[in-house]
């Protein structure tokens, strides 16, 4: 019986968790959840699962919560709340979940505790790579991606093989998003709800926009050269709106091997917590006869200026993926309140990025500073209306 914190129980990620989870009574068991918004849905997730623990994001959503929860569970508030939820002796498994660099230090005290760490928050390791990694080894944790991208490389390569052994380069797929056929002089004017209207994935606001924007896909690249060991050159991206081919590995003698199933997060969420085993998910079995066809393109430098950026980023190391991450945070909240038009979300970031005095993060701390310093420019930059509205 393996005891699994959520964190971030109460988006998408989490509820295909619990809906896994719930399938197999007999292998795990919730030992806490956490929200910070949706506290009714908080509440009711935790009247089934009856975890130990419970974390919410303040005293006030602490009080609002303690009486519909089960009388033997716990309430933590805040960051401090989840770091004690990630690394509580009770917990075997952490789904990290949380979204943006908010779920850094939960995950990072997953990763010092030794945990079998189940990373979806790619923010993490774009915001702290070496660092991560580095009390990934030293807490003697199991990183396993959650990501459908990294979780189908992780699939791809051989079980204990490096990404040197043979192989060529990784390949992402990415749906594209939304507009990836919408006339250029039209992204001005699209609604935060259009942007959000996934074609075939069921996600948060922000990661919707992301990958609308296909900076999700930049992050992604970032994330894959920390969790494989390869440089930003050996990472591709293609464009595949079906959604089917999740990932791919291509290897010297020529091999191309590829993860493939339904659009469906609960794929990877069972394969990482069976791992090395395999349960059921719940996933719809893939036709590849109904599909009939799949579709690959190359992304479009102009539509698509984020990848442009995250692969600078990438190849400038030090603390410039964190500023990436921390402007695009900005300008995405801006975008979804209606301060920013869409085009201009890149535009932020590249001014940001333009600006910024570039340093090498010693400390998690200092990963912590270049965020909150890259955040100020980019408000400074939308304030200032310097890239439109």
């Amino acid at each position: 019986m393996q005891g699994v914190a959520i964190l971030g129980s109460t988006g998408s990620i989490g509820a295909s968790a619990l809906d896994v989870i719930g399938r197999h009574p007999d292998r795990f068991r919730v030992v806490a959840l956490s929200g910070r918004h949706r506290l009714e849905v908080l509440v009711e997730q935790s009247r089934r699962f009856r975890p130990e623990l419970v974390v919410v994001p303040s005293t006030a959503a602490a009080a609002a919560v303690r009486a519909g929860l089960p009388r033997h569970t716990r309430v933590l508030v805040g960051a401090g709340g989840l770091e004690e939820a990630a690394a509580d002796d009770r917990v075997d498994a952490v789904i990290a979940a949380i979204v943006g660099a908010a779920g850094l230090l939960p995950a990072l005290a997953a990763a010092r505790a030794g945990k079998r760490l189940l990373l979806a928050n790619k923010e993490a390791l774009v915001m702290s790579g070496r660092l991560f990694m580095e009390a990934v080894a030293r807490g003697g944790a199991t990183l396993l991606p959650l990501d459908s991208e990294h979780n189908a490389i992780f699939q791809c390569l051989p079980r204990g093989a490096e990404t040197g052994s043979g192989v060529r380069r990784l390949i992402l797929s990415a749906s594209g998003g939304p507009f990836r056929s919408t006339p250029l002089d039209q992204l001005a004017a699209v609604t935060p709800d259009q942007a959000c209207a996934h074609p075939t994935w069921r996600m948060g606001r922000k990661i919707s926009v992301d990958s609308a924007t296909m900076m999700n896909k930049g992050l992604e690249l970032i994330e894959a050269c920390w969790l494989f060991g390869v440089d930003a050159p050996r990472v591709d991206i293609l464009i595949h709106p079906q959604s089917v081919v999740h990932s791919l590995v291509e290897y010297a003698d020529g091999s191309v091997i590829a993860q493939l199933g339904n659009p469906d997060m609960r794929t990877p969420i069972a394969h990482a917590l069976a791992w090395p085993e395999r349960i059921e998910s719940g996933v719809e079995r893939l036709d590849l006869a109904k599909i009939a066809s799949l579709e690959f393109s190359r992304p479009d430098p102009r539509r698509f200026p984020a990848l442009r950026l995250a692969r600078a980023a990438a190849a400038a190391g030090g603390d410039v993926p964190a500023a990436l991450n921390a402007a695009n945070e900005e300008a995405v909240a801006a975008f979804l309140g209606g301060a920013l038009g869409f085009p201009y979300i890149a535009a932020v970031v590249e001014q940001v990025l333009d600006a910024w005095q570039a340093d090498e993060p010693a400390t998690i701390e200092a990963v912590q500073a270049s965020d909150e310093r890259a955040r100020r420019l980019a408000r400074e930059v939308i304030r200032r209306h310097a890239v439109g509205v």
